[in-house]
């Protein structure tokens, strides 16, 4: 057995590495500091303790994962790397729990490891990293996780959007046309409208172009001026030189059924409250306003969890939207909403279904909870967690719960979900009665409902399947929005539908 001290471990295998690992792409300072960021943003954010020798062990069974003849473990004040029964390296413990004594540790036992393991070399640094924090992260729970360098700036251009116009185009025949148009982006605020054609960018024609070209042309750094030509569908051509911004993703899009406005919602990006608050102003502006508002939040994934109270602050009087719980006093908010609601006296509908998760969830409880909406469809997904955003030395990402979200009840959306007060996931017939007995002014689901708004934390996994029992998830269906018409137009079954508006508190 081979007993060395730490600084002997980093030389020894710093020399291994170089001369036998050539194209490995294994760093092991780059490791050293990408751990040693992760524990210090990890240990003291996540919901429930965890001390780091714990974390950092339960990381190194990453190499495990990775080689099924390796073991990492502690014995005597050491930690031990195996592999087929062989000691390689015995390290005594530090003589502290810092975050970047222990990250040493964890890069030189992975730094022993190359030397003698195939698999490890032929997986490399950034699959290394990968499987550390896979094992550590999923023994916390299901949303903690590492995104790599790639993946991560694809993310961070998705979460903030990308500079560009803020337009799609398409083909038709030989000409280009605009497809959409961002709400509030440069291509809108020079006019530019869905179906207009786009003759020229920055003097180069488009016809007879593919549509992946001029969407090339028409993205560029943030700032830069470029100019179009295009005509519109009164026959006129306009020209215009307009200034690339950061445009997030449309998230809010609004179609009108007779007197009922639905605007179906996919996600929450940085402009969703505003685009949603503006398409409903636009329908109260119409000479026939809706009788009705759906929001169809059916497959919506969530996204920022700010965007969500705001949005759900635009339909509200001042009270409570949500309270986010943690141990970190950062993580721990009361969200509320302010004076002023959009609609005030427009009966509004929510449809969710069982991809229906996290800001949706907290936006559809909120004006549930506050008896300013009925939901309409299957029980959702139960994601209150929230996650916190880290970046890493290498580029990459550690998303990290350090909260739990609760409805303006009380109750936590984590598990539970939000239980609709319309069921529609049991059938045609079972949602027929309902409806009928609603216009009578009896809800059938009022006592699933009690209780599922009376649960406190800690919740027992027995007792959120009893919970969700009354109306299982289930994927979107035409019913849901079919009941949400219909509930628009039955004034007494909406009134029962709605629970009792909150006294703020």
């Amino acid at each position: 057995m081979i007993r060395i001290g730490l600084l002997l471990v980093l030389f020894v295998v710093g020399r291994a590495q170089a001369e036998t690992l050539p194209g490995s792409g294994f760093d092991q300072a780059r490791l050293t500091a990408v751990y040693t960021e992760a524990l210090t943003f990890i240990a003291p954010r996540i919901l429930d303790p965890v001390p780091i020798p714990k974390l950092t062990m339960w990381g190194l069974q990453g190499l495990t994962v990775l080689d099924s003849h390796v073991r990492v473990l502690t014995k005597d004040a050491h930690v031990l790397l195996i592999r087929q029964d062989q000691t390689v390296a015995d390290i005594a413990l530090p003589k502290d729990d810092t975050p970047a004594a222990w990250a040493g540790i964890a890069a030189a036992i992975t730094a022993a490891c190359m030397p003698v393991s195939a698999p490890l070399r032929r997986a490399g640094g950034q699959a290394i990293i990968q499987a550390f924090f896979d094992e550590m992260l999923g023994r916390l729970d299901p949303y903690s996780r590492y995104v790599p360098p790639v993946e991560a700036s694809e993310d961070r251009a998705r979460r903030g959007g990308r500079a560009g116009l803020g337009m799609t185009v398409g083909q038709k025949g030989a000409l280009i046309i605009v497809r959409a148009v961002v709400r509030d982006s440069p291509a809108a605020i020079a006019g530019i409208r869905e179906g207009d054609i786009l003759a020229a960018v920055d003097g180069q024609r488009t016809q007879d172009q593919d549509p992946v070209t001029i969407s090339a042309l028409l993205a560029g750094a943030e700032g830069s001026a470029v100019t179009l030509s295009w005509r519109g569908r009164d026959g006129r051509t306009r020209d215009a030189q307009l200034v690339r911004v950061m445009v997030p993703p449309e998230t809010v899009f609004a179609q009108r059924f007779a007197d009922v406005l639905v605007l179906r919602i996919s996600g929450f990006s940085a402009s969703t409250a505003t685009h949603l608050a503006l398409s409903v102003q636009d329908a109260l502006s119409e000479p026939h306003p809706v009788d009705g508002i759906v929001l169809d939040l059916r497959d919506n994934r969530g996204g920022l969890l700010r965007q969500a109270v705001t949005a759900a602050d635009a339909f509200l009087p001042a009270g409570l939207v949500a309270t986010t719980i943690g141990r970190d006093p950062d993580s721990m908010n009361v969200w509320r909403s302010t004076e002023g609601e959009l609609a005030e006296n427009v009966p509004l509908v929510i449809l969710v279904d069982g991809r229906t998760a996290s800001s949706a969830e907290i936006l559809a409880a909120a004006l549930a909870d506050r008896g300013r909406a009925v939901v309409v469809g299957s029980e959702t997904v139960g994601k209150g967690m929230v996650q916190t955003i880290d970046p890493l030395p290498d580029g990459g990402e550690l998303f990290v719960t350090w909260s739990q979200t609760l409805a303006p009840l009380g109750w936590p959306i984590q598990g539970l979900g939000v239980l609709p007060q319309i069921c529609t996931s049991l059938g045609q017939d079972a949602l027929s009665r309902q409806l009928a007995s609603l216009s009578t002014g009896f809800q059938p689901m009022a006592e699933a409902i009690r209780r599922s708004r009376s649960a406190r934390l800690p919740v027992l996994a027995s007792e959120v399947l009893e919970i969700r029992a009354p109306c299982p998830a289930s994927e979107a269906r035409s019913a849901d929005l079919e009941a949400a018409r219909q509930l628009i137009s039955n004034p007494a079954a909406y009134a029962a539908a709605l629970l009792p508006p909150m006294v703020d508190r």
